[in-house]
């Protein structure tokens, strides 16, 4: 807010604690589960998007919205004290309005409007035509710096949210992730958390031969990062890490999630051409029944 040549910082709002969900590690597995039907009927309905991309995020996702991580409130979605959150990876935005539909963000059945003409629902997240959306994603590199900027506002305020960005390791082959990265480093942006939803492939092959940017960790921890590697699709060892995430003293903290391209789908999982490549009815009847819905 402006008044008389200053900026004012908003009055805190407390959210209704009723509408943001917390569950124990079972009961989001399950939530997963339900994610990733949704992201199948939804990208199946469409004819196009990326469901293997959203597959190997969908536990990050859970872990955020429905572990106790990101502070949010679906009914204020503008909520000022909210953690800003920042899908870098846009691509994979049929996981996270996937997790918004179940958090309550707008109706279950809206998910299957994605890529139709007049939904709010996107091929990639833009902030201007859906609430609780906070940047408009897809061209890939800049979710970081975009978060960077975030994070520096907060501390402008005084305010004591977060930045989460989730950024695809196909992703990291662009030059401005690194000087976003060495920028948030320099500034000691400790509010700022990068998720690198480290899933071997992307595009046109696996990541080791398009652009091969191992040793993650030891790239993040030499840009000046608290940096930690962890199972992307074990629940349990990402809510551990999650929880202590913004806690480093002056420095920004990577997390690198060893993931799946296309997890929880068998013949999605050894087939990394099923970037941009929806399923088939047939594909569709065999995942969900994998997954174990009829």
């Amino acid at each position: 807010m402006y008044e008389e040549g200053r900026y004012l910082t908003p009055e805190p709002q407390t959210p209704n604690p009723e509408t943001v969900p917390v569950q124990s590690v079972l009961e989001l597995q399950e939530t997963a589960r339900l994610l990733r039907k949704h992201i199948i009927l939804s990208t199946t309905a469409a004819g196009s998007g990326h469901p293997s991309s959203s597959f190997s995020c969908t536990e990050i996702l859970c872990a955020l919205y429905f572990g106790g991580i990101l502070r949010y409130d679906p009914t204020n979605p503008t909520w000022p004290d909210r953690d800003r959150f920042i899908l870098s990876k846009g691509h994979a935005c049929p996981a996270q309005y996937a997790a918004m539909a179940v958090a309550g963000y707008f109706p279950e059945e809206e998910l299957l409007t994605l890529r139709k003409l007049g939904s709010r629902l996107e091929g990639h997240p833009n902030l201007q035509r859906l609430p609780g959306i906070e940047a408009s994603t897809g061209s890939l590199g800049q979710g970081l710096s975009l978060g960077l900027g975030m994070a520096l506002a907060a501390r402008l305020d005084g305010a004591d949210w977060k930045t989460w960005v989730v950024l695809g390791d196909g992703e990291l082959d662009e030059g401005q992730v690194w000087e976003a990265a060495l920028a948030a480093a320099k500034y000691g942006v400790s509010n700022l958390i990068a998720i690198v939803d480290a899933n071997t492939a992307q595009q046109t092959g696996y990541t080791k031969d398009v652009l091969d940017t191992e040793p993650k960790a030891d790239k993040w921890r030499s840009f000046g990062w608290e940096t930690h590697e962890v199972d992307g699709h074990d629940l349990e060892a990402l809510l551990s890490v999650l929880k202590c995430a913004g806690s480093a003293e002056h420095r920004p903290q990577a997390i690198i999630a060893r993931t799946l391209k296309g997890k929880g789908v068998s013949f999605v999982e050894r087939e990394y051409g099923y970037h941009g490549k929806p399923l088939t009815e047939e594909e569709t009847r065999r995942a969900l029944e994998e997954l174990g819905w009829k």
